[in-house]
Order: structure tokens, then sequence, then C-alpha cells
């Protein structure tokens, strides 16, 4: 991501040269100028892009992307002729800028990106959800929606957003009309489907409520069944809600702890730690192979990162502001900041939703 970092590893990665050593004596009216040798900084592009560094040793360097940059080769050189062999390095691009979303991004059969403008609690805004073709052309999709908070969409292709303010889901058409889906359920954050059409929704004081689907059969919006299905601790910020294969709800709710747990919720609505040491955890997204990517920290790294199914955690995107994701065909990536969206090549098959 622009402003995030990227640490080189190598040898020799900075030259010798000449710095200038100024010296002197208390009660001198001038200071002695001497040349000593010391380290030559090195200068580092990608593509044909200059970024600067935020650390320099001899096998180790940090440098810091630009807003601008774009993918390319990262080259390290030092002084006039040596320079390092270029590594390849993948720079996000925006795709949606003056957006407000708080939670992952949702996208459709089509390739069709959707994101909140969510605004201030309490407070509406003209456009609550806009749409991102897979061109990148920004269109409003649905207007009068109190804080749009959270999105999924079910197995017929119809979105569904909640409202932290109202404490609502509502439900979608393709054509972007509102209905009322479920109500009363606190602070109404994170959504997510199971296999079975339940829809999942966290409350940010509390509580993981399960709706029973709508199955065709003219249920109301009173008459729908809607269980407490876990309880949590309460989160400062929302609750990110997404299953794997196994049918695990995994659940994160933003705290000021930087030793932050991922809980696993199983059917029976047990719940276990399922991994603990990351910073402020928000939305999260599973590729096919089980792997986890969750917008957090780790050891002090902001990013989205990955936990394997062995529970091993690392660094997948270096990137500030982070707040979700959502995987895209050809192993590419939608990134959700707390302003704006960007797109990104990660070569990752994401997991089916529905």
């Amino acid at each position: 991501m622009p402003g995030g970092e990227v640490e080189l590893h190598g040898m020799g990665l900075q030259g010798d040269g000449l710095a200038a050593k100024v010296g002197g004596k208390a009660g001198r009216a001038g200071a002695a100028v001497s040349a000593v040798k010391g380290p030559v900084l090195p200068r580092v592009t990608v593509g044909d892009t200059p970024v600067a560094l935020a650390l320099s040793r001899p096998r180790r360097a940090v440098i810091r992307i630009p807003e601008g940059a774009i993918s390319g080769e990262v080259v390290l050189a030092c002084g006039e002729s040596a320079a390092s062999n270029p590594l390849e390095l993948r720079v996000a691009v925006p795709m949606a800028e003056n957006l407000h979303p708080v939670a992952n991004p949702a996208v459709d059969a089509d390739g069709t990106v959707y994101a909140t403008f969510s605004g201030a609690r309490g407070r509406s805004v003209p456009v609550s959800i806009f749409s991102i073709a897979r061109d990148f052309q920004v269109r409003p999709f649905v207007r009068d929606l109190l804080n749009a908070t959270g999105l999924a969409f079910d197995a017929d292709g119809y979105l569904y957003a909640s409202s932290r303010a109202e404490g609502t889901v509502y439900r979608i058409s393709p054509e972007g009309a509102i209905t009322t889906y479920a109500e009363g359920m606190g602070i109404a954050t994170g959504i997510a489907f199971d296999r079975d059409g339940n829809l999942f929704v966290g409350d940010r004081s509390g509580t993981i409520f399960k709706v029973g689907p709508d199955r065709g059969t003219g249920v109301g919006v009173a008459d729908r069944e809607i269980f407490v299905y876990a309880m949590l601790e309460p989160s400062i910020a929302a609750y990110h809600l997404a299953f794997n294969d196994e049918g695990l709800l995994f659940v994160t709710g933003p705290t000021t702890s930087s030793n932050q747990a991922i809980y696993a919720i199983d059917r029976d609505g047990r719940t276990t730690v399922y991994y603990q040491g990351l910073g402020r955890a928000q939305g999260m997204a599973f590729d096919v192979s089980g792997n986890m990517y969750v917008a957090a920290s780790l050891h002090g790294q902001r990013g989205i990162v990955r936990v394997t199914p062995k529970r091993e955690a690392s660094l997948a995107v270096s990137g500030n502001n982070l707040v979700g994701l959502a995987f895209l065909e050809d192993g590419c990536a939608a990134l959700a900041t707390k302003d704006a969206l960007y797109h990104v090549a990660l070569d990752v098959e994401g997991r089916r939703l529905v």
C-alpha cells in the first residue's frame, strides 16, 4: 500500500565512502573539518520512482512506499555503479476514493465491488453505498440508509447491509430497492451468511445474533427467527464476521490492546480463541487453502496479516488505515481503508462466500 513499509534483506546494502566530521574544542572560535570514512546511504527505486529510506543497515533496509507509486522492480544502488539484483514489488492502486468503509467491501457474482460511506453515527449522508465496476467506475447504489456498516451477499444475489445506528439489517435488490430484513440487534455491525442461508450479525456491545433464513414462505420481519448465538466482550468499534469452509464463524472486535484475539465459534455456539497477538484486528477473508487474511497490526506493523491453518502469522500486505478486504477474481483483492478502496494483485484465490 502507498504509505506502507517494505524490508529489503541482503549483503552490502550500504556502500563505503567519505563523510565530513566536524570537531573542535570549547572556547575556540572555529572548528576543524576532516574527512573520514563512513557508510554511504543507498538510493532505492521502485520502477522509476525514488522511494524514501526509513532504515539503512549493511544487511537490511526499510523503504516507505510513496503515494503514486506503481508496481515495478525494486533496485538498491550504492555509489555510481554498484546496484542490487532487481526484485518485483506489487503496489496497490486506488479503486475509489472519498468513501468511508468501516468493514469489508462486498463483491457480487459479476465482480462489482460495493463499499459504504458510513458517516458519523446518527448522521445521514447523500449516498450510503457505492458500486465500483471492473473498470473502477464509481456509481451511487443506495441512498438514505443510516450508517451503513457491514455488507454481505446471499446466494440469490441480494446485498445485505447493517445499520449500526438503528440495529437493523436491510435487504437490497440488484436494482437498489431496500426492504427491512431484521431489526432489534443493538449496535449491528459485521454480518455474514453460512452455507444454510442463516445470517449472523455482530452487535458490538457483545452479542452475536443468528437470523433464520428467508425460505420464500412469506415470513415477515416480526416473525423471522432471531437467536442469541454467542456472547463476547464489547468492542470499541465494530464486530467483523467471516466463515471458513468448515463452518466455523470467526469474529474480531477491535480493542485498544496490541494482544487482541480472533475468536472461533462452532455450530453449537461454543467460543474459543483461534489466534491471539494482533493489534486492532478488523475485517477478515479466507482463501481456498484455509488461510485467514485480516486487517490488523502484527508486531507493530499495520497491514493485512495472513494466519495459516497452523496458526502462523505473517504480514501479507503492508499499509496503514486498513479496515477490511475482499478477494476478487484472478488472484486480486480489494483493500478497504478508512476512506478509500485499493486494488492489488496477490495471486490468492479467495473462498466463495455463499
